[in-house]
């Protein structure tokens, strides 16, 4: 790739917005929008919003006190691959959410947050009471920028870490997952399949009854189990199975006809019953931690893959969703509810009640109307469903 010299350095402190700026950001395609728009050397330019803006440049006028770092903040960290940005973050700022903070230590030099690549090292400067960052690519610091006119060739950037690991997450972008009521009674379904035929294979013709005018390519899939409210105890929407994909082979004659499909792939049997949903559009998601924009709270509803206990990096489900306010990027505070046990110890073993007792992090990276995914970040005992969640 050619480019002008003095484009390398600039190079070096625009890859240090990931941390130091709006980049904790991860990028994810889950299914056919337009790509970001590309940014100097192609990056994606990925917009921050206002509000962290202003954080950012506030902070740059008055500084980060040195109490907002982590206990532990270490003063030279070189990147390296298999970090995440929340692990990043986390090993600078007691709350690693506040990312816009680190982002104003460095305002000036950093244009657009949104990149820091494997091999960069971070350092801390801590004076006065106020703590700054600044990045360099290795023992020399920072790079210094020299308008040179000349033309040289080097290598395209390593690949950029992400927020979180995206395996975690991947299979869940990219499938229907959550299937409200209403829409459950209005999928189309398969109602036979060939003759002799207990379950569909790839390439398997199928017989669907419904309407599917809207599309010509489908996932299947096939309700789970209901999510049931801990406080309401009533359905908000059932956990369907992800099955595989189909495609129209033969239209339906009419409004009321049968239509016939082919099954494309399958990662679970397929049979009479199975539901098709449209596939949802390809896009890219940029997932930016913060706290959430209002209180909130609710409860754990499920623990994805039927477990009976979550750790960190489980996805679990919660029954609070766009509708309430959540929105991907969300960090949110895990807590075992207060309970009442016996104290054993004392005379007549008289009833005391345990407190509620904050147990780790985890952020919303799905929603739904009026259910939500999150990933687990941290956690210091095992979650269990019915355990409570609010803003940080």
């Amino acid at each position: 790739m050619l480019k002008q010299a003095f484009h390398h350095p600039l190079r070096h402190a625009l890859t240090a917005a990931l941390l130091l700026g709006g980049a904790l950001s991860l990028t994810c395609h889950a299914a056919d929008s337009q790509p970001a728009a590309p940014s100097l050397h192609g990056l994606p330019n990925y917009p921050v919003a206002p509000a962290q803006r202003a954080q950012a440049e506030l902070t740059a006028q008055i500084g980060v006190p040195v109490s907002e770092l982590a206990a532990n903040a270490p003063p030279k960290y070189t990147v390296k691959r298999g970090d995440t940005l929340w692990a990043i973050s986390g090993m600078y700022l007691r709350k690693p959410w506040d990312w816009p903070k680190l982002w104003g230590m460095n305002l000036q030099q950093i244009r657009n947050p949104h990149w820091i690549f494997p091999g960069q090292v971070l350092y801390l400067d801590i004076s006065d009471g106020r703590a700054r960052l600044s990045m360099g690519s290795g023992s020399q610091g920072i790079p210094t920028v020299k308008l040179n006119p000349q033309v040289e060739s080097s290598a395209l950037p390593p690949e950029g870490i992400p927020t979180i690991s995206p395996e975690l997450i991947a299979p869940f972008l990219t499938q229907p997952l959550i299937v409200e009521p209403d829409t459950l009674e209005a999928s189309p379904r398969i109602v036979a399949l060939p003759k002799g035929h207990t379950m569909a294979s790839p390439g398997t013709q199928v017989y669907v009854r419904g309407d599917v005018s809207k599309a010509t390519r489908y996932q299947l899939y096939r309700p789970a189990k209901p999510l049931v409210d801990p406080a309401t105890k009533k359905i908000i929407a059932y956990q369907a199975d992800y099955l595989g994909t189909t495609s129209l082979a033969e239209a339906p004659s009419g409004p009321d006809a049968v239509s016939v499909f082919r099954v494309d792939g399958i990662e679970r049997e397929v049979g009479v019953g199975d539901r098709l949903v449209i596939a949802p559009p390809r896009e890219y998601l940029n997932y930016t931690p913060h706290a959430p924009a209002k209180p909130i709270s609710g409860d754990i509803v499920s623990i994805y893959g039927d477990l009976n206990m979550a750790a960190k990096n489980s996805v679990v489900a919660l029954n609070r969703g766009a509708a309430d306010g959540l929105e991907r990027g969300d960090v949110l505070a895990l807590w075992h509810s207060s309970r009442m046990v016996k104290d054993v110890t004392a005379p007549g073993k008289p009833e005391i009640e345990i407190p509620d007792r904050r147990i780790g992090l985890m952020m919303v990276f799905r929603t739904f109307q009026h259910v939500a995914y999150a990933l687990i970040l941290s956690a210091d005992e095992p979650v269990e469903v019915a355990d409570r969640f609010t803003q940080p």
